[in-house]
């Protein structure tokens, strides 16, 4: 059959929709989470259309945190969708949190056209200026444009540091039929090291006697783990890495002095060092996610610091005698491969030969091990122990995380993931759903205090209707826990922080999943087990006395 033939096919017009959703399965997309109003119907009709399934969630915010939980799986953007007015602005957590967390996001918002917004007003406003100051680009839909705003939003969203990106769609131009398609832009190459930068760099590498590396959210992003082993061990350099680059290389790594960043315990031990090293290396390191203790930890005036990060720092959490905005992994190839240090092994000095860093590793490990017959700490001593050592976690706001993080030892990058840089509630369970979608055959496992997940309680019944079985570990102790505890630190009377007993477990079972209340370590482990042999997700209610974190964090 010709093309001329009068009974062919009539090629199907592309509507703008189309044409974005298209650029957005090309990047990578499999599934996009939101609630659908009416001005989105296109936009949710292209997606599906375009191999991207739609997944329904409770809320805005929680159906961005599934998103992203889906993208630390499979590296693609995330997909939130949400509709005009109140659903756009109920996803403004998510996205300043994907934005301060470094997550590619693209935010879909249906919105009336510009000559109905001139005379209408209900549920009307402005969302390019709610979006502007917590993503990297806002942009609104346009038909004969479409394909050059779609790849636009997609090369923002997943350029260094990686963001959100806003796209406003017009119900009338969500139909419309889309433009001539621009060709895609060619990938921009890896950003390389100055060599005068790196000959000054292999200098101070060989005369270091006590260097320090500390790798941050950048290494894992750029997916650097092999070039970092590789640079670090031979140059036997230790290592510390911020709370959401843990696993860049194995915790069980003799160079690995574990995470930093929240835990004024875990800082005790690993600021001395900072503070006694001749040579600080900040390998892609983002300060974002760091505490106050971490703001000038080191002083240029008397050792060497270099950074070798995505984007010029302009933050002043820390200052730099050397900054390489180069790619992380080619600046480190090129470190080893050119270095005589890398050539000949066994010309390395001697690296803290007082054996500091060993103490350091020691001292961290029995801080925070074996501390409790129950508690929290206890608690994820026995997830550790009882899951598989592959286990993918989520861990949300509060006390409990600052634990979870440096106890729970990662054997790849992002095993833990967390909201480090806005450290907000109420993520833990939508990510592991979105963890567990992604990657069915892997156990996933949630770590949630009971505030955070009373916040998102509702989203075990999408738990329910998408048949995925993460298990979701609830910290029970009535209370804002972290906040209890500064406020009887700084000897405050107890206000605001206190709330109801509430029974878990029967939540998970009213929801359509398994629910289990324990008190004790074997009971927890017992819990465990069948929670990894369930069809169904199973929340496990762990209820202790909140005075148990006294001491811990």
């Amino acid at each position: 059959m010709t093309s001329e033939d009068p009974l062919a096919p009539v090629p199907e017009t592309l509507r703008a929709a189309d044409v974005l959703a298209q650029r957005l399965y090309d990047a990578g997309c499999r599934h996009a989470f939101g609630m659908p109003g009416g001005e989105v119907l296109t936009l949710v009709d292209a997606l599906t259309k375009a191999g991207i399934a739609f997944h329904l969630a409770k809320h805005e915010n929680s159906a961005g945190f599934m998103g992203e939980g889906v993208h630390h799986s499979d590296g693609a953007p995330a997909i939130l969708v949400a509709t005009l007015g109140p659903g756009a602005l109920n996803g403004v957590n998510v996205v300043a949190n994907a934005h301060q967390d470094r997550v590619p996001m693209l935010v879909l918002t249906g919105c009336v056209d510009a000559a109905e917004a001139a005379s209408y007003t209900h549920q009307v406003l402005d969302h390019q200026a709610v979006f502007a100051p917590i993503t990297k680009a806002s942009y609104r839909l346009d038909a004969k444009a479409a394909s050059v705003i779609a790849d636009k939003a997609v090369r923002v969203a997943t350029a260094e540091r990686n963001g959100p990106v806003h796209i406003d769609v017009p119900i009338s131009v969500a139909d419309a039929p889309a433009g001539a398609a621009r060709p895609q832009l060619a990938a921009a190459r890896d950003t390389q090291a100055a060599p005068l930068d790196l000959a000054q760099l292999r200098g101070w590498l060989t005369q270091a006697e006590r260097p320090l590396a500390i790798v941050g959210l950048d290494a894992v992003a750029q997916n650097a783990g092999p070039e970092l082993r590789e640079f670090l061990e031979r140059n036997n350099i230790p290592f510390v890495t911020s709370y959401k680059a843990k696993g860049i290389l194995p915790e069980n790594h003799p160079l690995c002095l574990g995470g930093a960043g929240l835990s004024p315990l875990a800082d005790k031990h690993l600021l001395p060092l900072v503070e006694a090293s001749d040579l600080i290396l900040a390998l892609g390191y983002d300060p974002i996610e760091m505490r106050p203790g971490w703001r000038n930890a080191w002083d240029c005036s008397r050792q060497r610091v270099v950074d070798i990060t995505a984007e010029d720092n302009t933050h002043y959490m820390h200052e730099a005698n050397l900054t390489i905005v180069a790619s992380l992994a080619p600046t480190l190839r090129a470190l080893t491969v050119g270095s005589q240090l890398a050539d000949d092994p066994a010309i390395i000095p001697t690296r803290w030969a007082d054996g500091e860093t060993e103490q350091a590793r020691k001292a961290l490990a029995s801080a925070f091990s074996g501390a409790q017959d129950w508690g929290p700490a206890a608690i994820v001593e026995e997830c550790q122990k009882t899951l598989p050592s592959d286990t993918l976690a989520t861990a949300d706001s509060g006390a409990h995380r600052i634990l979870l993080s440096q106890m729970w030892q990662c054997e790849e990058p992002r095993a833990l993931i967390q909201s480090s840089g806005l450290c907000t509630m109420g993520c833990a369970v939508p990510m592991a759903i979105g963890r567990k979608l992604a990657q069915p055959e892997r156990t996933v496992v949630s770590f949630s205090g009971d505030a955070g997940f009373l916040m998102v309680a509702g989203e075990l019944s999408t738990a329910a209707e998408l048949g995925v079985a993460p298990i979701f570990v609830v910290f029970v102790d009535a209370s804002l826990a972290l906040i209890d505890l500064k406020q009887r630190q700084r000897k405050l009377a107890n206000a605001g922080v206190d709330f109801g007993q509430h029974d878990f477990a029967a939540m998970g079972e009213a929801f359509g999943g398994h629910g289990v209340r324990v008190r004790n370590r074997a009971e927890l482990r017992a819990a465990l087990t069948a929670a990894q042999a369930a069809d169904r997700f199973t929340v496990i209610a762990a209820e202790f006395d909140r005075e148990a974190y006294d001491g811990l964090i």
